[in-house]
């Protein structure tokens, strides 16, 4: 309802009664002088202290009670933050009731009639009741973006579930004292239920589990499903996997299938953890969980300007550390912190749906320290609630809309989000200085032909910098291979690995860029010196130094048995970094370039399409398979995925493919959708600019039509046209908020008959044509990206982890480096540090742990990230 306040302001909230947008105190009176607004519902809460009691699983709550229950702490089931289940942020916490109050109040003097009374006019009170009945806009968001999603507990029906066969072969299975068929293991076994054959499971990443006989079985015998023993009740429930479908399933004829071998499950207790309490056990031991949130050390609460910690909104810590660290950067400041005023004067026709308002707000309720003060003098901070935060509801309801992972509730991965808050930003950076230009880089790429020694340089613009980890240069291999030794000793005894005692291999970051920095061999380039392909030594350097710098840590490979998995490797993180010998130096004398391309274009190249549809049907980008099945030359689907591994962290991996040698005068083409259909299948289409990149050997093969796109385009436009089409002024003005023209805007209107959700997204859509138009610029001509240039050293100022198995569960925490002392950041929670985690790892290679994102800051005013990416496929 707010959107220049948050929602526990004290001054409470004033609803305009006309337009049911909410204001804190402080804004209220400009909104009525923009407007002329003057009725409003003042809203305010009362907190009042609950105290807790527990009495088994039950949680009582008494108000002004003396006495706390001790029972046992809530149990967790998932590995979640916020939601049903999961962790409670409010754990621990004195739990407080609200008490509202409710008056109308007419401005400019702020006459306060109590509510309800049966005088107020008849509009009055329709408009009071409908605020006071409505859900929020926090909820209505929230059940939007639920509706058909899946929370990571549903469990699909297995496929075999109504033809599973079971065979007559006698066997009976006792309700207990089971052991695997093939070791001495009593524990995490599992039944295959075409036989009855009991083995024990997979290992898990700390050594313990099992030795992997009942999926080594399914290997040599295909019978596809199993059930856990030990997890089955008399209530039905039981882990059941199916090995041909790769994951937890549910069995609805789990009864039948169990009597076939004697298990009356009406008589069974559970005797053994699910897998969801295993991984949350291992995730809940001391280690990375309880050295991300210093769990060891008494920390001192941190109050006042940016100091301000922000709500977990259930799985949404992802969000919170990426724009805390955002808004340490001065660019963002600046934008949206400084020029609030601004940004609020402007008062557009619909506050929560516009991105300038939102981000000024978040800014303004991180950096000002209005949500952020001490508690009182002889109160304990971890009993008052004086970390209370600030909720980013309407921010990541904006953010998140249309998105099909961001308008969840489910965890994200902090990098992917990340690129597309630039993306969005983007959008709405027309006409404006764009913070996140900070970020941005040139890369410069040199390529040099093998036969002809001729060369070429590129440049490309890039947000992040990924670099390979190469496990040769681990510092410490021989304490690596004497722990590994260790576990498979112990391991082959039944025993479990001590967790406090994990070695895993330590590189320098050093090392990554003496990676990076050697050259590789591109197979297939074509060379125009010998107009025909040959191999080619490129190189990758920095055209230019960022203010704030993106450094991706490439942590995934592939296992022997082609399962993708992420690097167990612990990354030393300096605190000072030096990249001068990245800077790239671009043609030298006595280089002789490649030639442009003349004569026929070379024809475009032959992909197998088998290969290509069954590295899509792997979850792979369509892009990234065309680029592993010419690299590979066709040799086959093992080769592809090989390379598509190798490459999968790189930072274009799902760009357009263009053959090398040929990309040298890519060009931007105007095409209506009906001639889209025309183009040759390498063609491809760029999303966010709405237009087709074609590389000049492609353009040839253009449809004639193509080429009078120019001159077609006023007239499909105008031919919108409607007869004494009158455009909204809000939403006109709502529209040129982003940066475009009244003219601009309302072409998009007349488009969409004044729908102005549609009118946005065809605006953006075509924003290509109408800048062209306006411009009278030729369509393939672009203007050069400007990029900022620096000292190439850099400084530690922050960092983002994550511990989990995946980015699609777990924990964010970020620290970042304030006024010369760290500072951890837990959602709401804000205080210094003591051992900031700055050098973290990934366990093994069954369970993930870790993510971990660096963000550093250069001498003086230049800044330096380096993130450690998940990638996930499903």
């Amino acid at each position: 309802m707010s959107f220049v306040c948050f929602q526990e302001s004290e001054s409470g909230i004033y609803v305009s009664l006309k337009t049911f947008l909410g204001f804190g105190r402080e804004y209220v009176e400009l909104y009525h002088q923009q407007t002329g607004d003057s009725v409003f519902l003042h809203i305010r809460r009362e907190k009042k202290e609950v105290s807790t009691v527990i009495i088994g699983n039950i949680c009582l709550f008494q108000i002004a009670s003396e006495h706390k229950g001790d029972g046992p702490e809530k149990k967790i089931t998932r590995l979640a933050i916020g939601v049903e289940g999961g962790f409670d942020p409010e754990s621990g916490k004195n739990k407080f009731e609200f008490e509202e109050s409710y008056a109308v109040v007419i401005l400019p003097n702020f006459i306060t009639l109590p509510w309800p009374d049966s005088e107020f006019p008849e509009i009055v009170c329709n408009s009071v009741k409908a605020v006071l009945e409505a859900q929020s806009a926090a909820r209505l968001a929230e059940l939007e973006a639920l509706a058909g999603t899946w929370d990571g507990e549903a469990r699909i029906i297995t496929k075999h579930a109504n033809n599973l066969v079971q065979l007559d072969n006698g066997k009976r299975i006792p309700p207990s004292g089971w052991k695997c068929e093939r070791c001495d293991l009593t524990q995490n076994l599992w039944m295959n239920l075409t036989d009855g054959a009991v083995l024990c499971g997979r290992k898990f990443f700390d050594g313990t589990g099992g030795n992997e006989h009942a999926a080594e079985y399914y290997r040599n015998k295909g019978y596809p499903l199993a059930v856990k023993l030990g997890t089955i009740t008399k209530e039905g429930k039981a882990d059941v996997y199916s090995y041909d479908e790769d994951e937890m399933v549910d069995d609805p004829h789990l009864i039948q299938h169990l009597a076939h071998f004697g298990i009356n499950m009406a008589q069974m207790e559970k005797t053994d953890k699910s897998m969801v309490e295993l991984e949350l056990d291992l995730n809940q031991k001391f280690g990375e969980w309880a050295s991300l949130q210093e769990a060891g050390s008494q920390l001192k609460p941190a109050y006042g300007p940016g100091y301000t910690g922000l709500i977990n909104l259930g799985n949404s810590c992802y969000l919170n550390s990426v724009m805390q660290v955002i808004f340490t950067v001065p660019d963002f400041q600046k934008r949206f912190v400084d020029k609030a005023p601004e940004v609020f004067l402007a008062l557009p026709a619909e506050p929560p749906s516009d991105f300038n308002v939102q981000m000024a707000k978040l800014g303004v309720g991180l950096l000002s320290g209005k949500y952020s003060k001490p508690p009182p003098e002889g109160q304990d901070a971890a009993t008052c609630d004086s970390q209370r935060g600030i909720p980013p509801r309407m921010f990541k309801t904006l953010i998140g809309r249309g998105h099909p992972d961001f308008s969840t509730k489910s965890q994200q991965d902090a990098q992917e989000f990340f690129l597309h808050f630039i993306n969005v930003l983007e959008r709405n950076s027309r006409h404006q200085t764009n913070p996140a230009d900070c970020f941005k880089f040139r890369v410069e790429d040199r390529f040099q032909c093998c036969k002809s020694k001729k060369v070429k340089y590129t440049y490309r613009t890039e947000y992040s910098l990924p670099l390979p980890i190469p496990l040769e240069a681990a510092i410490n291999k021989e304490e690596v291979t004497a722990f590994e030794t260790r576990k498979t000793e112990l391991k082959a005894k039944g025993l479990r690995m001590d967790l406090d005692h994990v070695v895993r291999p330590r590189v320098k970051l050093f090392s990554c860029l003496d990676s990076f920095s050697q050259s590789e061999i591109v197979e297939q380039f074509y060379s125009t010196a010998i107009n025909a392909k040959t191999t080619a030594r490129k190189t990758t350097r920095l055209a230019s130094f960022p203010d704030y710098l993106l450094i991706h840590l490439k942590k995934f490979t592939l296992r022997e048995d082609w399962v993708p998995i992420k690097l167990d490797v612990a990354v030393e993180m300096p605190d000072i970094l030096d990249l001068s010998s990245l800077r790239g130096s671009g043609p030298q004398p006595g280089e002789d370039p490649l030639p442009e391309l003349t004569g026929t274009p070379p024809p475009p190249p032959q992909l197998d399409q088998n290969i290509l549809e069954q590295l899509m049907d792997m979850g792979f980008p369509p892009e990234a398979c065309k680029k592993a099945v010419f690299f590979t030359d066709n040799r086959g689907l093992e080769e592809a995925t090989s390379w598509v591994m190798e490459h999968v962290g790189d930072s274009d991996f799902g760009d357009p493919f263009v053959p090398p040698g040929t990309d040298a005068k890519a060009g931007v083409l105007m095409v209506p959708l009906f001639l889209q259909a025309q183009m040759p299948r390498q063609v491809c289409t760029d999303a966010k600019a709405g237009v087709l990149m074609a590389p000049l050997f492609l353009q040839a093969q253009m449809p004639r039509q193509v080429w009078f796109w120019r001159l077609l385009s006023k007239a499909l436009m105008s031919g919108c046209t409607k007869a004494n089409f009158i455009p909204n002024e809000e939403a006109l003005i709502m529209i040129m908020s982003m940066g475009f023209t009244r003219v601009q805007a309302t072409r998009a209107l007349r488009a969409t008959d004044n729908n102005v959700e549609r009118a946005a997204d065809w605006i953006f859509s075509h924003q290509s044509e109408l800048d062209l138009e306006e411009s009278e610029t030729q369509p393939l001509v672009n203007n050069e990206p400007q990029f900022s240039d620096g000292e190439s050293k850099y400084q530690l100022v922050a960092f983002i982890s994550h511990m989990g198995t995946s980015t699609m569960v777990g924990h964010y925490v970020c620290h970042i480096l304030r006024d010369g002392h760290w500072v951890i950041y837990n959602d709401e929670k804000v205080a210094f540090s003591e051992n900031p985690p700055k050098e973290l790892g990934l366990d093994s290679d069954l369970f993930p742990i870790l993510l971990h994102i660096t963000i550093s800051h250069k001498f003086v005013k230049f800044v330096f990230i380096q993130v450690g990416v998940y990638l996930i496929f499903k």
